[in-house]
């Protein structure tokens, strides 16, 4: 028997955390940095570097200073003077030799009036800077209309925050629910196959010895229990809560206890899953979003393979009133032959199901004239997840204050104000404000320091700063009148004085990032780029903001 390859040797950790699909997928992404300075951008690719992906590219004009020196580990003292996305790209690889990084020594915003530069990543990781504010518009309208995930990252001091811009539409297959959700035994509903095994397991039940009576599947026991129970329901399961509990202590009564035991684990595991596996089938309601979204006009030739197959699905649900079979089985007390004969009963309707899917598949390619088809194993992961495929809809970064502000975000924005404040929206709040004064005052660059020892410019500064902040908290303010006007103003007061010792800490910070800060983030910021390259698991929506101060974060939608 061959051994693990080189490869699998390697990342045996993260594969067991993936699959060999989702290694694929980070292998196959080049991932995008447009670093404006700082660590919290090489951070984040350090991250990524390590489990494999296949290449990236750092975009930054920077030449190694004794600042960077402070912050940047992956800078040596013989850089200094030297192009800082060479040198940053050098000493990163020899992280991982199989990743392939390319540095490219000029201005960001310059980089990015290139046409079509975008087009051959990704995903892109862009750190705020003095010049990020007005680009970061063009990037995200490009992102968004061509399905590339944007990440907008600010590290600064003792704070830091990012914001992921996903696609319109971003489907999640493989979202790894709690397994314990996964089961699905259709007792419901059984198929003639799991009928008969459990006959000929129970037909002589009340015979049996102890031995074997403690050992059948408590999947045959409750569907045995379950025909008693109809003979004398008119042929009904038990519905509600009241009969189940009935069930239940039906099940409990038909246990041996004059055995050495005084009673049985295999009758215990049959009672305890009476009222989590006695349920009529539903569809779950992320599933019934992604069949709404495709309600009209349906599966296109240009479609992603996901909305192929979530078609297909959709019409295998309409056939049976029920999903694809995953066909797992739990844990339980059964002899070995009979739990592997169960598994097998439960793997070939499973397999049954995912044919029917995959020729629905077919069909639909067919009638769409699609030259690739969609592969099986595609076919089967979304099979064996239907009830918890996700469906998460994206939005742009949070516009700036030259565009208009939806009415929705508004109040996504200030929801927490109707019940006290929510200690992350400032944070939220103090960067948005700390960009468009930077934006406003385009001779101020934090890499060289605002010179914030005069106690007089320290002020004139951080005056400038609050009045930007008061503005944009005007200026997303939703329309209100009389009363609740009063009302808002009063809480958007507190707002602002939650926010101003944030700002006073960005701006003590002199443009300097900390690198604990930053390491924190551009981990949190890679372990949900990979969730967003594997499509495996579920990306937080859309913002995540750290107070080192307090040493906590908060997620939230903007």
């Amino acid at each position: 028997m061959a051994g693990p390859t080189a490869k699998e040797t390697k990342y045996d950790r993260q594969l067991r955390l993936w699959a060999a699909s989702g290694q694929q997928a980070l292998e196959d992404a080049h991932v995008l940095l447009l670093n404006g300075g700082g660590v919290v951008g090489v951070e984040a690719l350090k991250n990524l570097i390590l489990p494999g992906i296949g290449s990236y590219t750092i975009v930054d004009d920077g030449i190694v200073a004794e600042r960077d020196l402070g912050i940047n580990f992956f800078l040596a003292e013989k850089s200094r003077g030297k192009s800082r996305a060479e040198e940053t790209c050098r000493y990163l690889t020899e992280l991982n030799p199989d990743v392939q990084g390319h540095p490219v020594q000029i201005p960001p915003h310059a980089f990015l009036e290139e046409p079509h530069v975008l087009n051959q990543y990704s995903l892109v990781l862009f750190v705020a800077s003095p010049q990020s504010f007005h680009p970061i518009k063009d990037v995200s309208e490009w992102c968004f209309e061509n399905a590339r995930p944007l990440f907008y990252i600010h590290s600064l001091g003792l704070f830091s925050q990012f914001s992921i811009q996903l696609p319109e539409t971003f489907p999640v297959v493989d979202t790894h629910p709690d397994p314990n959700s996964t089961q699905d035994l259709r007792l419901l509903e059984p198929w003639p196959e799991l009928k008969a095994f459990m006959r000929s397991k129970t037909k002589d039940l009340d015979t049996l010895s102890d031995h074997d009576h403690g050992h059948v599947p408590y999947l045959l026991l409750l569907l045995r229990f379950l025909e008693d129970w109809k003979e004398s329901h008119e042929g009904n399961p038990p519905k509600d809560y009241k009969e189940k509990k009935e069930f239940k202590s039906f099940v409990e009564s038909k246990a041996r206890t004059n055995n050495p035991e005084g009673g049985e684990e295999n009758f215990d595991e049959a009672a305890a899953a009476v009222l989590k596996s006695l349920n009529e089938p539903s569809l779950p309601s992320g599933l019934q979003k992604i069949f709404d979204e495709m309600a009209y006009p349906g599966p296109e030739k240009d479609s992603a393979n996901f909305w192929l197959v979530a078609s297909a699905i959709q019409e295998f649900h309409e056939a049976h009133g029920s999903l694809p079979l995953p066909g797992a089985l739990p844990d339980m007390k059964a002899q070995s032959q009979d739990y592997i004969q169960l598994q097998n009963i439960y793997k070939a309707k499973a397999r049954q199901d995912v044919d029917e899917v995959a020729q629905e598949v077919r069909a639909i390619e067919a009638d769409l004239g699609r030259q690739i088809p969609v592969e099986m194993r595609e076919i089967e992961a979304a099979c064996k997840g239907a009830a918890f495929l996700k469906l998460i809809e994206g939005e742009k970064i949070f516009p700036n204050p030259t565009q208009h502000v939806p009415g929705d975000r508004k109040r996504r924005v200030y929801a927490p104000l109707g019940t006290g404040i929510d200690p992350s929206t400032p944070i939220f709040m103090a960067f948005y404000a700390y960009d468009y004064w930077l934006a406003l005052n385009p001779d101020l660059n934090p890499e060289e320091g605002f010179g914030i020892q005069d106690p007089e410019v320290r002020e004139s500064l951080l005056g400038g700063l609050k009045e930007c902040a008061r503005g944009l908290i005007d200026l997303v303010e939703p329309s209100r009148t009389g009363a609740e006007r009063a009302d808002f103003k009063e809480a958007s007061d507190g707002l602002m004085t939650r926010v101003e010792p944030i700002l006073e800490e960005l701006l003590r910070a002199d443009g300097a990032e900390l690198h604990n800060i930053s390491a924190l983030t551009g981990g949190m910021v890679a372990q949900e780029a990979i969730k967003v390259l594997t499509k495996q698991y579920i990306p937080i929506d859309n913002t995540c903001v750290f107070d080192g101060i307090a040493s906590k974060s908060a997620v939230f939608r903007v």
